[in-house]
């Protein structure tokens, strides 16, 4: 009932947030409103149920400012941006009854979503003005903890460390030292290390956070398709930087924010374009971007093809047309190979057995997005590593994630005297609660066309 009650309460604001093109998801305080309502479903629903599948009875993530935990960002207030100091947060599986107690030694509440433990005498010295020499950055947040991991008494104790994903590697040496220094002797073994705990916590999306990402795509669809337009492109005239510079632009006037740098690149017949940083855009070049929007925590990853006509024409190329088509094809396959429970690798395996049989020259290397660009979850190939990926590959697919489909497919045009082309794709799509795939929006299915 309470989620029901928090959906409907994300769904009273987007009216709001989407009005105006100018502020199309909304003020800043808005945003911040459907944030915290995330966040709350976050903790609460989510967080407990994978600490239950891992087998985890406590989780104990400690942050100093500027050297946060990759998962910090997850855990709080869209208002809390950095640690301050240090914060220990620890979560206590009280069982299905009481369920996860979510405890902040030092830090503040998160608007009443944790139990905030501070040190007593830190506070009385505070109130009495006095300072504390043997703790020049406030009180000491390790003794604190005993008494928290006692109230527990978990048999399980996960940390971030790992080997394999930047994602569950927040626990830096330093931290660890002393953290291990101030645990109660008998809970030391109790520490486990759980890699895929905040991997998928990270990339776990909520169905709340759809409505504002479809949105999102719209942005960046509508900013691609301005682009490569009339619009910002004189042929012979504008060069790549120019486009470039206007999309990022284009989303800082609308108080919105990229992950990446944005990039233009062209294709010409009978010339080699490798090396042109900053090419002028001619008649007849066929364009590629790849461009990335940021808001609410969240980020979107697109990249699309485009045509400038030359003097006569009214459409592209049949054979540039055919060349997109075939790209459209290789996004199908991966797409439906890409079924909850399998691993990035055997997705990717799978996917390009079934490219070679169609006769498609391509790559595939699609990658989870979300709350990073490149988000948690499986990797499904690199560009450069078509075998696999071990260990980042070897994760599997999960309901209710988000993926970049990111491919190419190179094809011979005839117009262009069988020169090859790339078409090089990436849409967002998502896996609902069912396992079932779609796109957050819409694909690419025509060129945009420069007239």
């Amino acid at each position: 009932m309470k989620r029901l009650c928090l959906f409907a309460a994300i769904l009273t604001l987007l009216p709001a947030t989407l009005a105006g093109q100018e502020r199309p998801l909304g003020t800043l305080r808005e945003q911040s409103e459907i944030q915290q309502m995330w966040l709350t479903l976050r903790l609460e629903t989510v967080l407990p149920r994978l600490m239950r599948e891992h087998g985890v009875d406590m989780w104990i993530i400690p942050v100093r400012e500027y050297n946060e935990d990759p998962v910090f960002d997850a855990l709080v207030s869209p208002t809390t941006m950095a640690a301050r100091r240090r914060t220990i947060y620890a979560f206590c599986d009280r069982g299905p009854d009481e369920g996860v107690e979510r405890i902040a030694i030092g830090g503040n509440s998160q608007r009443g979503l944790y139990r905030v433990v501070r040190d007593p005498e830190a506070q009385l010295d505070a109130a009495a003005g006095q300072a504390r020499r043997a703790e020049p950055f406030g009180p000491d947040q390790w003794k604190l903890l005993p008494p928290v991991v006692e109230a527990c008494d978990p048999q399980t104790i996960a940390v971030n460390t790992s080997h394999t994903f930047a994602f569950s590697d927040g626990l830096s040496a330093g931290e660890w030292e002393q953290m291990e220094a101030a645990l109660p002797e008998k809970y030391k073994d109790r520490i486990v290390r759980r890699d895929r705990l905040a991997l998928d916590y990270i990339s776990e999306r909520l169905p709340e956070m759809l409505p504002i990402y479809i949105e999102m795509m719209k942005i960046a669809h509508e900013i691609i398709r301005t682009a490569f337009s009339n619009q910002v492109i004189t042929p012979g005239v504008t060069h790549t930087q120019d486009v470039i510079w206007w999309m990022r632009q284009r989303l800082n006037d609308m108080g919105l924010d990229t992950w990446f740098h944005t990039s233009v690149e062209v294709q010409r017949r009978g010339v080699q374009m490798g090396d042109s940083a900053n090419a002028v855009i001619l008649h007849g070049d066929v364009l590629h971007c790849d461009f990335g929007v940021t808001a609410l925590g969240l980020n979107t990853d697109t990249q699309h093809m485009g045509y400038v006509l030359r003097p006569g024409e009214a459409d592209a190329p049949a054979g540039l047309q055919e060349a997109l088509a075939v790209g459209n094809r290789l996004q199908d396959i991966v797409m439906e190979e890409m079924e909850a429970g399998r691993t990035g690798n055997e997705v990717l395996a799978a996917s390009l057995a079934r490219m070679r049989a169609a006769g498609i020259n391509g790559t595939v290397y699609s990658h989870p997005v979300g709350d990073h660009g490149h988000g948690a979850g499986p990797l499904i190939g690199l560009w450069d590593r078509q075998e696999g990926v071990p260990g980042r590959g070897d994760v599997p697919v999960r309901p209710n994630t988000w993926f970049s489909i990111e491919l190419q497919a190179t094809s011979p045009v005839p117009e262009w005297g069988d020169q090859q082309v790339r078409m090089a794709l990436e849409e967002d799509a998502y896996i609902d609660a069912n396992g079932d795939r779609y796109w957050v929006l819409s694909r690419q299915e025509r060129l945009h066309l420069v007239h």
